[in-house]
C-alpha cells in the first residue's frame, strides 16, 4: 500500500464529485500519478477534461473524508489498493472500467487467486441455497476462491460454502466498506473479513444506494475466471453479472432447474444464449482446466437409508404435498411424517408453506 501522502492524492482524485472513473483514468493517462495531476493548473487540466470539471477537482475540499479513510487504512487487516499498486488484481486491471481505488478488508492475496463468481436470487429456494453452498464448498476445496455480493439467498450460501473450502471467499459489496448490508449478514461478514476478504470501491460511509449494486457486479465478474448462476428470475440482477462476465471474456455457467420455477427461467435463458449447463462442480473445473484428482472434493455423498432414498425419489425436485407423497410411496401418513421429520432435521428436505416438502441437495 502506498504511503499516506501518496494515498491522500489518490483519495482526493476519487472523492471529488463529478469526476468518475473514466475521467480519472484520462487524467492519470495524461499526467501520471495523482500528485502530478494536482500540481497542474486548471487550464492545463482542461486540455484533457472540461474546464468546469478541472476547476471542481482542484477546488473540492475532501480533507475530512481523506483523514477518515487514512485512519481506516491504518487499522489491522485494512488495505487500500490503487491502480498503480503491484497487488492490484490483474484480472480487474485488464477489465473495462477498473476502480481507481479498492478498499479491502482481509486477505488481499485472494484478489489475485484463481476465482469463480457464484451469484443468484436473493429469494432463493432451499434447494438453490443448498446447491450454491455445495458447489462453492467443492470448488473452494479444489483451490478456487468464491466471489459473490454478500446479498441474502444465493450470495450468502456461496460465501458460506467458500469459507468451508481451501480457497476461501471474497465479498464485493455495494456500500462503503465500513457498512454491512443487509444487516442480517453481519455475522457472515465478520467471518469473511477474518478468513477471506471484503472489497468495495465506494468511499467510507456510502449507504446502500440502489444504483450502486449493479455497478459492483462488474467487480464480481472482473475478479473471477468464470461466473456460475445458480437461480435467477428472468429479470434478475444476476443476469447483469453474467452479461458482464461474458463481455469480459469470462466463462458463464448456469444450473438448470424445474421448468415450472420462476427462479429457473433466468438460468434457462442463459443456457439458451450459450452459457454452459452444469450439474456437477467437476463440469466447471474441467472447463477451467482445473480438474482435480480428488473426486471427494467434488462428489456428492449420500448418507440416506434405503427408505429415505426411496422417499427422496418420490419427492422429485419440485415441491410435493403429503397426499401426493403418500400416493407415490405407498407409505402411511404417520410413517411419512416420521421420516420427513428426520430428513428435515438432517437437512435433506425443507418444509414449505402449504404443507409441501422439497428435497435439498442431490
Amino acid at each position: 500500500m502506498p504511503g499516506a501522502s501518496e494515498l491522500a492524492d489518490w483519495l482526493r482524485l476519487t472523492l471529488a464529485p463529478g469526476i468518475g472513473g473514466e475521467t480519472q483514468r484520462k487524467l492519470l493517462s495524461a499526467f501520471g500519478l495523482p500528485d502530478q495531476i494536482f500540481a497542474a493548473s486548471a487550464a492545463t487540466l482542461a486540455r484533457t477534461i472540461p474546464l468546469r470539471q478541472a476547476e471542481q477537482l482542484l477546488s473540492h475540499d475532501s480533507q475530512e473524508e481523506i483523514d477518515a479513510a487514512l485512519a481506516w487504512a491504518a487499522e489491522p487487516d485494512n488495505t487500500m489498493l490503487t491502480l498503480a499498486d503491484a497487488a492490484y488484481p490483474q484480472r480487474l486491471l485488464d477489465a473495462p472500467d477498473p476502480p481507481t481505488v479498492l478498499y479491502v478488508k482481509g486477505r488481499t492475496e485472494l484478489l489475485n487467486a484463481p476465482a469463480l463468481a457464484i451469484v443468484g436470487s436473493r429469494n432463493a429456494t432451499p434447494q438453490g441455497e443448498s446447491n450454491a453452498e455445495a458447489f462453492a464448498a467443492a470448488l473452494a476445496d479444489a483451490g478456487l476462491t468464491i466471489i459473490s455480493g454478500l446479498a441474502l439467498g444465493i450470495d450468502a450460501a456461496a460465501h458460506r460454502g467458500g469459507l468451508r473450502g481451501k480457497g476461501s471467499t471474497i465479498a464485493v459489496i455495494g456500500t462503503g466498506i465500513d457498512r454491512v448490508y443487509p444487516a442480517r449478514n453481519q455475522a457472515l461478514a465478520r467471518d469473511i473479513a477474518a478468513n477471506g476478504a471484503i472489497v468495495s470501491e465506494f468511499p467510507l460511509g456510502t449507504p446502500a444506494l440502489r444504483e450502486n449494486f449493479p455497478r459492483r457486479n462488474r467487480i464480481i465478474s472482473g475478479l473471477a475466471r468464470g461466473c456460475l448462476v445458480v437461480e435467477a428470475a428472468e429479470r434478475s440482477g444476476s443476469l447483469i453479472t453474467a452479461r458482464l462476465a461474458g463481455e469480459q471474456g469470462r466463462d458463464v455457467f448456469a444450473i438448470p432447474g424445474s421448468i415450472h420455477s420462476p427462479l429457473s427461467k433466468g438460468c434457462h435463458k442463459l443456457i439458451k444464449q450459450g452459457a454452459k449447463l452444469v450439474d456437477d462442480a467437476r463440469d466447471i473445473l474441467d472447463e477451467l482446466g482445473l480438474a482435480t484428482a480428488d473426486d471427494k472434493a467434488v462428489a456428492a455423498v449420500s448418507v440416506a437409508t434405503a427408505e429415505t432414498a426411496r422417499l427422496l425419489d418420490c419427492i422429485g425436485f419440485d415441491p410435493c404435498d403429503m397426499d401426493t407423497l403418500a400416493l407415490r410411496s405407498g407409505l402411511t401418513t404417520e410413517r411419512l411424517y416420521a421420516i420427513l421429520l428426520q430428513m428435515e432435521l438432517d437437512g435433506r428436505v425443507a418444509n414449505l408453506p402449504g404443507g409441501r416438502f422439497q428435497r435439498i441437495g442431490p
